[in-house]
């Protein structure tokens, strides 16, 4: 053997025992030998691709392609470089195999850790989840961390971290997990709306607003949620700027926000007597007659010093009070009225407050009048605004605050009205009327109390308000089908009916209004009361016999076709139901 063919025979062997050690390498417990003998491999395997590809193609200087000679006897030295090349070729298709198997294991065992850190997240997670319902925060934060140590792809890890970050007031890194959230799933509607918040914390009210209407482009259906969200920007920015102008005026020693911030400085002091907080907070008041004065009360803690005051809050939980209390108590809903009138903000703080939404739903039903009408002037003046109405909504206590609304129907007519009114407002709001239908069974008695009063003793119009906010509210299935079960309820319909009858030219507009909510009631099929259903047809064709042509005459002579019809159309629906009477009876009138 030549120098050239033992210089080959080695290189060969080197080969062998290199292509060995990869494979005992890719075979390796330790992931790192792992990966390099992998690197290795595949820049091995590129090399010969190169080799192979140079071999196939060679050309002289002037682009010639060489052809391959003719022979067909073939020299020793041949025969073994052939031999050698089909023997490395075998060992590289090996090689290739072993790759690929080492690969499967790799991903399966990659899926199996993943799958045991999977279950660790999880739990780590709910972990989180606990602490942070308790309150503990920092304990909430290290669980999540925790979990992402685990799996670094969890978005709801990111956007749970990131809402406890918020409630440290860690904006910044809130900011952070939520650029990580979106990293995982950039659809994440959650990111989206803590990033919102965050920001809006931060002041950072255009980037804000576009974090929610980013939220609107991935889920349309959410467009009532960022409409919300939207408002909240609105009101901060805005209120900033009043708190930057109510700064400046400050600043320039204007007497009027340099007494506010003295007055509230002297109203702080503790342990008075009642009558010296009345007087102040009387004088308080006639102070505020700008924004500016209003958004200087709330930046000296107004609110807080007058609802925390101990002195004033005695005079609001006595039950009987006597006329100092009294006056205090007047006092304190008259300036709340000047300070929040036309400002969004004075209104989120006064009601956002827990102690303070109690306190209005419990005054509006206080034994002395004029609590009672301060106290529906202020709700009133809250619901004039879609933000106010939402504010009643979302913080007071509804059931409470309906049953002091429908109380009023026995107060004169300016207040039952007024009463009425603000039911009316609310009662237009879809957040009323999904509340209205999830707790109709702790409303039903305050209602089933309205069909029980005296239309002789209650104001008509509002009577009639009233009831037709309970029609138009028995015209969802759900709620109609609950009002439908109740008997007391069905009965009070017609107990009020009959009480009308005895004067109809009076009670006509509450007898048309009834009808209607009878009406209502008289779709929900199968019924649950036949008794019930065929009393009503029975009032109605009393109604329809009355004296002087009966009220469908008078009906028609006074150009109300609309009463007219609901009569007709009831009592045609209950004879087609329950067969007490033909239609000939309708034809003899």
């Amino acid at each position: 053997m030549d120098a050239d063919q033992e210089k080959d025979l080695q290189k060969f062997l080197k080969n062998v025992d290199e292509i060995t050690n990869l494979i005992q390498e890719m075979n390796s417990d330790d992931p790192v030998v792992q990966q390099n003998a992998v690197l290795e491999t595949e820049k091995r395997l590129l090399l010969m691709e190169e080799d192979q590809e140079e071999d196939e193609c060679r050309t002289t200087l002037n682009k010639t392609v060489i052809s391959p000679p003719q022979t067909v006897v073939k020299s020793a030295e041949e025969v073994n470089s052939v031999f050698g090349f089909f023997f490395l070729i075998s060992e590289i298709t090996l090689l290739s195999e072993a790759f690929l198997a080492s690969v499967e294991k790799d991903a399966k065992e990659r899926a199996k850790r993943r799958r045991e850190n999977k279950v660790l997240a999880d739990a780590l997670k709910e972990k989180g989840n606990e602490a942070f319902a308790e309150g503990n925060y920092e304990t909430a934060i290290l669980h999540y961390s925790e979990g992402l140590e685990k799996l670094k792809d969890v978005k709801v890890l990111y956007t749970n971290r990131a809402q406890a970050y918020m409630k440290l007031k860690n904006y910044e890194k809130a900011l952070v997990d939520c650029e990580w959230a979106l990293k995982c799933d950039e659809k994440c509607t959650k990111a989206y709306f803590h990033m919102g918040k965050a920001n809006l914390a931060l002041k950072n009210y255009s980037v804000s607003r576009e974090c929610y209407k980013k939220i609107l482009e991935i889920n349309p259906k959410l467009q009532t949620q960022v409409k919300d969200y939207l408002n909240q920007v609105d009101l901060q920015e805005k209120a900033d700027l009043q708190e930057k102008e109510a700064h400046e005026l400050l600043d320039s020693g204007k007497n009027t926000a340099v007494n506010t911030k003295n007055l509230l400085e002297t109203l702080s002091k503790p342990d008075q007597i009642p009558l010296f907080y009345a007087g102040g907070i009387e004088i308080l008041t006639e102070m505020i007659k700008e924004c500016t004065e209003q958004t200087l009360f709330r930046m000296h803690n107004g609110f807080s010093i007058i609802s925390d005051n101990e002195v004033i809050r005695r005079c609001f939980s006595t039950a009987g009070k006597d006329a100092i209390e009294e006056t205090v108590c007047v006092s304190v809903l008259k300036l709340w009225q000047a300070v929040c009138c036309g400002n969004e903000e004075n209104q989120r703080v006064l009601v956002m407050h827990p102690d303070r939404a109690r306190l209005l739903a419990t005054l509006l039903s206080s034994k002395v009048l004029a609590i009672r009408q301060q106290s529906l002037a202020l709700l009133l003046q809250l619901a004039q605004t879609e933000s106010g109405r939402s504010l009643i909504i979302s913080h007071l206590d509804l059931t409470r605050l309906l049953e002091a609304l429908v109380s009023f129907l026995d107060f004169s007519d300016k207040e039952a009205n007024t009463a009425m009114g603000l039911f009316t407002d609310l009662a237009l709001e879809e957040r009323f009327q999904v509340w209205f239908q999830a707790n109709l069974p702790g409303v039903l008695p305050a209602l089933t109390g309205v069909l029980k009063t005296d239309p002789k003793v209650s104001s008509s119009s509002a009577l009639c308000q009233c009831i037709a906010i309970m029609g138009n509210l028995s015209a969802e299935p759900a709620t109609r089908r609950h009002m439908a079960a109740c008997e007391e309820f069905g009965d009070g319909c017609l107990s009020l009916l009959a009480r009308c009858e005895e004067n109809v030219d009076l009670f006509r507009e509450v007898i048309y209004t009834l009808l209607g909510l009878m009406m209502n009631l008289c779709l929900q099929a199968p019924f649950v009361s036949e008794v019930w259903a065929v009393e009503v047809s029975r009032r109605c064709l009393s109604l329809l016999n009355s004296q002087d042509g009966g009220i469908l005459t008078v009906s028609f002579s006074q150009g109300n076709p609309e009463a007219t019809f609901t009569v007709l159309v009831l009592f045609c629906y209950q004879c087609n139901l329950f067969q007490v009477a033909t239609f000939e009876n309708l034809l003899s009138l």
